[in-house]
């Protein structure tokens, strides 16, 4: 990656993509207020790809889905270097979804925080996945 940009690429757009993410959710990973759904692949041109989605179930008002959405995509962009040179050393490609769980709005530093656990806790197990 050049800097902490984030392109196009980096978004997961496809349909059916995202339907076969969700039918894999027995990988995932909690940190309350964020949930990680992920599914680990050989690297197929970007080391990584993600998705949010703020429910609208757990919040109402879509100004309030969107701040969130912003919040968690800006975290995101600036912590993803938790895990990309673990997937780049072992040639491999994740998709995520990031899905927030919260009725309420969070503060920025509490979503930051709980999305840093929540990316270290995939670092290890993408670093667990080569050696199975």
């Amino acid at each position: 990656m050049k800097g902490l940009r984030l392109y196009k690429y980096e978004k997961l757009c496809s349909k059916k993509t995202i339907e076969d993410l969700f039918a894999s959710k027995n990988n995932s990973v909690k940190s309350y207020p964020i949930r990680l759904i992920y599914t680990i692949e050989p690297f197929k041109g970007t080391p990584a790809q993600f998705y949010i989605s703020v429910p609208k179930r757990k919040i109402r008002h879509a100004v309030d889905r969107v701040l969130m959405r912003r919040r968690i995509r800006e975290a995101y962009r600036l912590n993803r270097d938790i895990f990309l040179p673990i997937l780049k050393q072992n040639s491999l490609s994740v998709n995520i979804a990031i899905i927030y769980m919260h009725d309420n709005i969070c503060d920025y530093a509490l979503v930051e925080e709980k999305l840093k656990n929540a990316l270290t806790s995939l670092a290890e197990i993408i670093a667990d996945y080569k050696h199975q």
